[in-house]
């Protein structure tokens, strides 16, 4: 575009004029579409894709590409050879320096950064590498160290690192396990300890699609959790544990007192919470007040994230500021803004020690620490070169946190704020002195605004995320935010930092009690938000590419800057099409064969279980309601209705015809295999039967499985298809069938009601959730 202006018959911002056309309507009387339309448009648009490719516009396009090297690597169906990855990476980056001359060179930035993350992410599997319990251990007998411990609400939980590990049964050698014991047993931290234990595989999936809780406890370096059985007995240690071990118990027991400090003033939830803000500890919060603030759009104030580093290092930096503001002489001959940014990174950083140091609150802290150094180094705090290097220290640190939720909420959060403030928020306001919107800035409603602004963007860029993972949205979130989180800034969050800064002098009390008055609004706001009509947005669960279609233009309406950018606005639409679309499976089987979830004519689920009552496999059902956007809770009457049941199993009507059967016993098989179109059981498939059976081996190689009707048949799609293999997930010997194996169920037929069954035993999967 050499100039811009408008012409007769012109249009404003495009180069030359525009000529005058006579449209000739034919005889159905549409014009037709003039070819000389086209030039300005393309035009235009290389104009648009020019100043996108303008200085400065690169880096933050990096740490995207970064992550998509990464996400391919967690795509792979096994492990990826580390030489390979790496030569790979080194040589792409290699050959990116070398044209950094050439007009390529921004392409080959973006490859070898993909390169280099798929690098990273291998080499960090590699580094890390343990054994995973395969099957079920009974009367494990352990010695090791207490590495950590949390306080939970019904009982409590350690991780131990593994000495000794004996066995009738031997198993591969565990570095670590995490047990649960009664509520107030667990050992302390440091300490070498002897017990005997149940241990469990890490939970896989619970549907095919949901969140992998094996892999998060496979980078976490544990192989198995469990339950102790029996005392606890406190040893004398063969070696003293490490200097990681010490620093964790000296961490513990400041965590430990201040919670008792906390206790001696506030009780219940509004203890529960302080101590959550405070240490990291969210476990203790009663699970009514709990999901009142994921239901309310509140609960990112429970895990430490961006908002508490924030406010720390906000509260820190504008303190130390004003107190060194007092003396005129520091003022005038000293820089006390870099001073206070100092005072701020080193409050931050002790706020991440004592919090746990979690990914997500590593991340926050990365941020945080770019911001302040930028403030010491007199350059602009707030940019996406700021986030971009933020996202890449971390992502380079932990590559598994690109697919943890706390991670991609987190980031899509602060990239749409930060774009907020480069694209407006600034000039918000920003009239005459005189003016109107001045005195209602005067009044405090620019600071409202701006707050609605960036709880609306924070909300409506972390939705599709909290939809895939939590399966809910929350329609009032910016209404809870906007009565709350002043409250939570301007005197919770500030008593609690005053109250620590106060305990070694006795004189935190008044601190602890000011913090409960806040809290105690906080939880008045999520129960009445909570309460609203229509407070609980379910949303029925959707695969994986509808997310990445609504990252892919999440970024995009971030980080672009000319009109270009609402493509991204199209793909976020596109993406909540698409999900909006995806069939719900018909039939769903847990891993282990003893439940099924049946669609009837009704269209909701109807479960057959291998055991009746309110706490049979709860965790489990609720997963597969909520993924189906159900409201209905896992002891609810109408969830085994049309479902009939005895001793040897259950029996109900699929909504396309046929009947599923569930068979518990053997002597269940045989009228099962004659009668039924499809057959689940978790003992061993009967040589000849007229059925299609889902049987325990395949299941042990496959996992849980969701079956979608396909014409005469079932599409399978597993948690494990045939060929993945991967370290937090090994294959299992076997042919196994891939995600496209069909099954035929047979036509309807009649089938016998059997009476239904009563029996409450829990299952391992309640008792790893309660774990």
């Amino acid at each position: 575009m050499a100039e811009q202006g408008s012409t007769p018959g012109g249009r404003r911002g495009y180069a030359g004029t525009w000529p005058p056309r006579q449209a000739v309507a034919p005889a159905g009387g549409y014009a037709p579409i003039s070819v000389s339309a086209l030039p300005p448009f393309i035009e235009t648009l290389r104009a648009w894709a020019r100043a996108e490719a303008g200085a400065g516009r690169l880096l933050p396009w990096v740490p995207v590409a970064f992550g998509t090297g990464i996400a391919f690597y967690f795509a792979a169906d096994h492990e990826p050879v580390l030489a390979v990855a790496a030569v790979t990476a080194i040589a792409l980056c290699a050959a990116a320096f070398l044209l950094r001359r050439h007009k390529a060179f921004p392409v080959a930035v973006m490859i070898a950064a993909v390169a280099a993350g798929f690098a990273i992410a291998t080499w960090k599997t590699a580094r890390i590498a343990h054994g995973v319990l395969a099957r079920p251990m009974f009367s494990v007998s352990l010695t090791g160290f207490v590495e950590t411990r949390d306080i939970r609400e019904r009982t409590d939980r350690f991780v131990l690192r593994v000495v000794t590990m004996e066995s009738a049964r031997g198993a591969t050698k565990l570095e670590r396990v995490r047990l649960s014991v009664k509520k107030g047993t667990a050992p302390a931290v440091g300490s070498f300890v002897e017990l005997k234990a149940r241990l469990l595989p890490p939970l896989t999936p619970l549907r095919p699609g949901s969140y992998d809780f094996g892999r998060d406890m496979f980078f976490s370096g544990i192989g198995a959790s469990g339950f102790v059985m029996g005392a606890i007995k406190t040893a004398q240690a063969p070696d003293g544990g490490g200097l990681k071990l010490r620093y964790s118990a000296v961490m513990q027991g400041m965590r430990d007192a201040i919670d008792a400090r906390i206790r001696t003033t506030l009780e219940g939830d509004k203890r529960a919470i302080a101590t959550a803000l405070l240490t990291g500890r969210r476990d203790a919060i009663s699970e009514p007040v709990n999901d009142a603030m994921f239901i309310s759009g509140l609960g990112h104030v429970l895990s430490i994230s961006g908002y508490h580093m924030a406010v720390v290092a906000g509260v820190v930096f504008f303190a130390v500021r004003a107190l060194l503001a007092l003396f005129p002489t520091l003022t005038v001959g000293f820089a006390i803004k870099k001073w206070a940014a100092v005072a701020a990174l080193a409050a931050s950083a002790f706020y991440l020690l004592l919090s746990g140091a979690e990914v997500a609150t590593q991340r926050s802290f990365f941020m945080t620490a770019v911001v302040l150094i930028a403030v010491m180094v007199d350059r602009r705090a707030i940019t996406f070169r700021t986030l971009a290097v933020a996202a890449l220290i971390v992502l380079t640190m932990a590559p598994e946190a690109l697919v943890h939720p706390s991670f991609q909420m987190s980031f899509a959060a602060t990239l749409g704020l930060v774009a907020l403030v480069q694209l407006g928020m600034p000039r918000l306001f920003a009239q005459p002195d005189h003016s109107a919107t001045a005195q209602v800035a005067l009044w405090g409603g620019r600071e409202l605004t701006m707050l609605l602004l960036a709880s609306l963007v924070a909300g409506l860029a972390t939705t599709p995320y909290a939809a895939f993972h939590f399966h809910r949205v929350t329609p009032y979130g910016v209404l809870a935010n906007l009565a709350a989180m002043p409250v939570v800034s301007a005197l919770v969050m500030p008593a609690g930092l005053l109250g620590l800064a106060l305990m070694p002098f006795g004189f935190d009390g008044i601190c602890w009690w000011a913090m409960g008055v806040g809290i105690d609004w906080m939880i008045v706001v999520t129960q009445w938000v909570a309460a609203l009509p229509g407070a609980v947005g379910r949303v029925p669960a959707f695969g994986i590419g509808p997310l990445i279609a609504a990252s892919v233009g999440i970024i995009v309406l971030g980080l672009l800057r000319t009109p270009l950018r609402y493509a991204g606005a199209a793909l976020v639409l596109f993406a909540a099409v698409w999900a909006a679309r995806v069939p719900q499976p018909d039939i769903l089987i847990s891993a282990d064969g003893r439940n099924v979830g049946v669609r009837g004519q009704d269209g909701k689920l109807h479960l057959m279980r291998a055991a009746r009552g309110a706490s049979r496999d709860s965790f489990l059902v609720k997963e597969w309601l909520a993924a189906d956007a159900d409201a209905r809770k896992p002891a609810d009457a109408s969830l085994t209705a049309g479902v009939s049941c005895d001793e040897g199993g259950c029996v109900a009507q699929a909504a396309g015809g046929g009947f599923v059967a569930l068979a518990l016993r053997p002597e269940a098989l045989a009228d099962d295999c004659e009668r039924a179109g499809l057959l689940v059981t978790a003992r061993p498939a009967p040589t000849a039967c007229g059925a299609a059976v889902i049987d325990a081996e395949r299941l042990r190689r496959l996992g849980a499985l969701a079956l979608r009707r396909n014409g005469g048949g079932f599409t399978i799609d597993a948690v494990k298809p045939r060929g993945v293999d991967r370290p937090w997930s090994p294959a299992i010997a076997g042919e196994g069938e891939a995600e496209t194996t069909i099954l035929a169920p047979r036509a309807t037929g009649e089938r016998p009601v059997r009476p239904r069954a009563i029996d409450a035993t829990p299952s391992d999967a309640d008792l790893q959730a309660d774990e």
